[in-house]
């Protein structure tokens, strides 16, 4: 099942940033990690992902330089910055303890279990 672009808008940067943790990379270089990795359940056009480098770049946590790649072609690399690894370990925090809240709560009503103000007010009766 394909996942939709509006659920990965909120980690965008995290996969971009954890792609550029282990190694320099161009946008389609990032994206088809993300396409691979993912085995093609999650698709971020490189609109997206140069949308968020612009970002990441005006906020000083990624940079970029050019390689020229044979004779006349030119790509621009991008590179994680010191303060783009403290940001990616904070994001990457808030995403675990933040899906581990959705995955309870979802286990919790998929399973039938009852929210503690329901069994509040059932005693109540």
């Amino acid at each position: 099942m394909n996942a939709k672009n509006y659920f990965l808008s909120g980690v965008t940067e995290l996969l971009i940033l954890s792609v550029l943790k282990n190694h320099d990379a161009y946008v389609y270089e990032i994206v088809k990690t993300i396409n691979d990795m993912s085995g093609n359940s999650f698709s971020i056009s490189q609109n997206t992902i140069y949308a968020s480098t612009y970002k990441l770049q005006e906020e000083n946590k990624i940079t970029e330089h050019s390689k020229l790649v044979g004779k006349r072609r030119t790509r621009v690399y991008y590179h994680i910055e010191k303060s783009g690894l403290e940001y990616l370990s904070e994001l990457l925090e808030n995403y675990r303890v933040t899906t581990s809240c959705v995955n309870t709560m979802l286990d919790s009503l998929m399973n039938g279990q009852e929210t503690a103000e329901e069994e509040e007010n059932e005693q109540k009766l």
